[in-house]
């Protein structure tokens, strides 16, 4: 396992997918930084993170996924990857909000983006981007973020995380490649942020209505009862959840 230490970066995702451009790159290579200065999240939402305070880090991962039917099958694998570190940690009432933030109770304390590239040989490498609030104590202006420290009013260590979610991650792919995706996904399901809970949510035109959380699709789309007793599927960009 080859772990890249940076000290500053525009975004350890553009980072290690420019360098998987350039050069052969060992699977499961990390890049970890103190600060980072564009971090994205997803659909494109900045992510600010104070520095040397929290886990920022990118991971490749190739010769797991074989086709693009597959592809939320990593997401789900890294969001429990990442919880199951954090409840090592003793972090309190944990769950994954679709598609794969980590909340703990009703804030946010881990962002997750991948970002997908298809290989000429049909082969698919993913980068990882991991924002992991460690021991950031001040969120301004951002009423639903917490972290570690925070939650359970103790400071960590970055590097043992790190280590953790490294090994936890390598271990859920593991079950992808065992082709043992219905443990992953039951696990996945247990933890999902308000599931079969009423709750508002807003569609891309802002219209608002209520809805019950009943899962998620294989292709990574959540599942809501409407009020009809209708089941829909929505794209990330199709919906959100107000809470």
């Amino acid at each position: 396992m080859s772990i890249i230490k940076l000290n500053a970066i525009d975004s350890t995702n553009n980072f290690l997918k420019d360098l998987s451009r350039n050069q052969s790159v060992d699977n499961f290579t990390v890049v970890v930084a103190q600060k980072q200065t564009n971090g994205k999240g997803q659909m494109g939402a900045t992510w600010y993170s104070e520095e040397g305070k929290n886990l920022i880090m990118s991971i490749l991962i190739k010769d797991v996924l074989q086709n693009y039917d597959e592809i939320f099958h990593l997401n789900v694998a890294v969001a429990l990857s990442i919880l199951q570190v954090l409840e090592d940690f003793d972090i309190p009432n944990l769950s994954v909000k679709w598609p794969n933030d980590i909340m703990s109770d009703q804030k946010k304390i881990c962002g997750i983006l991948i970002e997908n590239s298809f290989k000429s040989n049909t082969k698919i490498e993913s980068v990882v981007g991991i924002g992991l609030n460690v021991n950031q104590n001040k969120f301004d202006n951002l009423p639903k973020a917490s972290s570690m420290a925070l939650v359970a009013k103790n400071e960590f260590n970055l590097d043992s995380i790190l280590i953790n979610i490294i090994f936890q991650i390598k271990k859920n792919c593991s079950w992808i490649l065992s082709n043992q995706l219905d443990k992953l996904w039951k696990v996945y399901h247990k933890h999902l942020f308000k599931i079969n809970v009423p709750m508002a949510f807003e569609d891309a035109i802002q219209n608002r209505f209520m809805g019950i959380i009943k899962g998620v699709s294989p292709e990574g789309k959540l599942q809501v009862l409407l009020e009809d007793n209708s089941v829909k599927n929505y794209g990330i960009k199709e919906i959100q959840i107000l809470f």
